[in-house]
């Protein structure tokens, strides 16, 4: 009885963070689109020179800030994990934060300065997503999706970073940064509902 008990609690456990992670991911999905549809319909003619519109301000702010505020519900979901793991998360936490005041910053600026933010915000925490979920598929399985998310955006906020003073560069770029997110958290949560009903 108590070998039962040892046994399947901690496969419970990994199930219960598998489904909350699946929903959370769901939600990124859903918010992603939105947030593409506003800038296409809103802010895609913004181009590096120009000055964010307040709708652009709004939209540049929410985005990282909604990431720190996913970060941290993900966290909780996965459970406490190591040190280390707490560490990581709470980086991209802060990275989450410091972004959001660039983009408070940029706000009064130009559509540049905010592509540079978000090109090096990006970048850091495609790394950081790239770290934990190589180091989560050990404990809940099925990160594929996140390891190519995480990899895709180093490279993506890379390239937007660099291109960032470009006169061409505008805030379409984001959206399609935004875009390929959203589908990386849909695989995702294919591959985690397939995970679940192979346990079962």
């Amino acid at each position: 009885m108590t070998q039962t008990t040892v046994t399947s609690a901690p496969s419970t456990t990994a199930t219960t963070r598998a489904s909350g992670l699946r929903s959370l991911h769901l939600i990124r999905v859903v918010f992603s689109l939105i947030w593409v549809a506003l800038v296409f319909t809103t802010s895609a003619s913004l181009v590096s020179t120009d000055r964010p519109t307040v709708i652009a301000a709004v939209l540049l702010v929410v985005y990282p800030l909604w990431d720190a505020v996913a970060t941290l519900l993900e966290r909780r979901l996965a459970g406490g994990g190591s040190g280390s793991a707490n560490r990581v998360s709470t980086v991209n936490m802060g990275l989450g934060v410091a972004a959001t005041a660039g983009m408070i910053i940029a706000a009064f600026s130009t559509i540049g300065t905010a592509l540079l933010v978000f090109g090096v915000w990006a970048l850091l925490s495609g790394a950081i997503q790239l770290v934990v979920a190589i180091r989560r598929r050990r404990t809940v399985g099925a990160q594929w999706p996140m390891v190519i998310s995480g990899g895709q955006s180093v490279l993506a906020g890379a390239t937007i970073a660099a291109g960032s003073a470009s006169a061409t560069s505008g805030l379409s770029t984001v959206a399609g940064y935004s875009a390929f997110g959203a589908f990386w958290f849909l695989v995702s949560v294919i591959a985690l509902s397939g995970r679940s009903r192979r346990g079962k």
